[in-house]
């Protein structure tokens, strides 16, 4: 092996373990953060769930660019936060509309289902 690959696989060694223990170090200094789901346990153990309430919105923005006035962009904001309260209470949003705009009222408000669940929920 001649010097200069000697060198250089020695610096970027180096380097991954400068990597590596920056790594360990964040890592240690968020034990407390991290280790909340043991006193916790029904907090989630990832926030996707929020990650992909917003991609949602940005997924229909890339696709119908935007709304048109104001009243519009309240209403799709109004539809996109039913369904997806909707998604994640696990209730078909479709159905719930639909028993919304038929005036049926069959099904639970969803803010009926989030008390709920939130009363389940210990602490």
């Amino acid at each position: 092996m001649n010097v200069s690959v000697f060198v250089s696989r020695s610096v970027s060694i180096y380097l991954s373990a400068i990597a590596l223990n920056d790594r360990i170090e964040k890592t240690r200094n968020k034990k407390e953060e991290l280790l909340l789901v043991l006193k916790y346990p029904w907090l989630p153990l990832h926030n996707n769930d929020s990650e992909l309430g917003a991609r949602v919105e940005k997924r229909r923005q890339d696709v119908s660019l935007h709304t048109i006035s104001e009243a519009g962009t309240t209403a799709k904001d109004a539809f996109l936060t039913i369904v997806q309260t909707a998604k994640k209470l696990g209730v078909n949003a479709f159905e719930y509309i639909n028993d919304r705009i038929s005036k049926e009222f069959s099904m639970p408000a969803l803010s009926d289902l989030i008390a709920e669940k939130a009363k389940l929920q210990p602490g």
